[in-house]
């Protein structure tokens, strides 16, 4: 039950609704994570650690962030994360640091090298890694199940479903079906239309260049891309400006064509995390569609057909 709404009551039903409050935040708590493993834990956790930007996120959205003690190096946002201490990456989290906060319990993702090493020191470990939609949302619950207050993650994903809904209404109808690059890393790694990034795409009524075959985030060879001819473009904007330096880019037609979304690197972390925020990702998505020139947009009228 919501605060407003407990206002809003009186006498006996203020009083079985409290009731009713104390007794789940009492209850233990029982979640099975992206591992298969059983987190149990006596009381919703008072010291929480989070080693995956998307999992800070979500803490914090279900109300949860003044509980978070540390974070990766990573995690920017709220903007009141960054001055928690920093214990690392997937690569390198600092175990001495994170083992010092004495957390109640320490989010990260399946991908992390330390789950094994944390466990064997008696930390208790929730690990999600959200790779599409449905992750999201499940992710979205399992934290907010974890926190004591599980009718958080409803209204949460509930917005972000309108989102989704208010970007795809703003996509420009003559770029409906057009093929999309996009590039979540310069090696190039790309967002396969599997995932996150690819499902909110789909959702904008876009296509993508990479098969499902490939996987959620293929390594793709730069042949690969040049074959496809994706007709839109959209990276990092560092990335982007030096794409048509690369051996035989150049010769991309959606580069020709100004038919690119370029990301300074706020934006561009909102696209790339699974959380939270993935319906503002949309918005933003269908905020730089909307502005591509018209004209070249409908230069190739049978590209989306492709």
């Amino acid at each position: 039950m919501s605060w407003s709404a407990i206002r809003r009551c009186c006498g006996l039903s203020l009083l079985f609704a409290f009731g009713l409050h104390t007794a789940a935040a009492a209850a233990p708590i029982v979640l099975r994570d992206d591992r298969g493993a059983t987190l149990t834990l006596a009381a919703p956790p008072q010291r929480i650690v989070t080693l995956l930007p998307s999992l800070t996120e979500s803490v914090c959205a279900l109300g949860g962030c003044a509980r978070v003690v540390g974070t990766d190096r990573f995690s920017n946002w709220p903007a009141g994360v960054g001055a928690l201490p920093k214990l690392g990456g997937l690569e390198d989290a600092q175990i001495e640091a994170i083992v010092a906060l004495k957390p109640d319990v320490v989010l990260l993702a399946t991908s992390d090298r330390v789950i094994e090493r944390l466990e064997a020191l008696g930390l208790k470990l929730m690990v999600l890694e959200a790779r599409d939609h449905a992750g999201v949302q499940r992710a979205l619950h399992a934290v907010a199940q974890l926190l004591g207050t599980p009718a958080a993650a409803g209204p949460l994903w509930s917005t972000i479903e309108q989102q989704l809904a208010a970007a795809a209404a703003r996509v420009p109808a003559a770029l409906r079906g057009r093929r999309v690059y996009f590039e979540v890393d310069a090696t190039p790694y790309a967002a396969g239309s599997g995932s996150f990034i690819g499902e909110t795409l789909l959702r904008l009524g876009l296509g993508n260049i990479v098969s499902p075959a490939l996987g959620p985030f293929p390594r793709l060879n730069p042949e690969y891309v040049l074959r496809a001819q994706p007709d839109i473009v959209m990276a990092l904007q560092r990335n982007l400006a030096e794409m048509p330096g690369r051996p035989g880019w150049a010769s991309l037609q959606a580069l020709q064509r100004r038919q690119t979304c370029g990301f300074a690197s706020a934006p561009y972390d909102v696209l790339v995390r699974p959380g939270p925020r993935m319906g503002e990702a949309a918005l933003l998505l269908a905020d730089c569609l909307a502005a591509l020139p018209a004209s070249a947009a409908s230069a190739n009228p049978g590209a989306g057909s492709r």
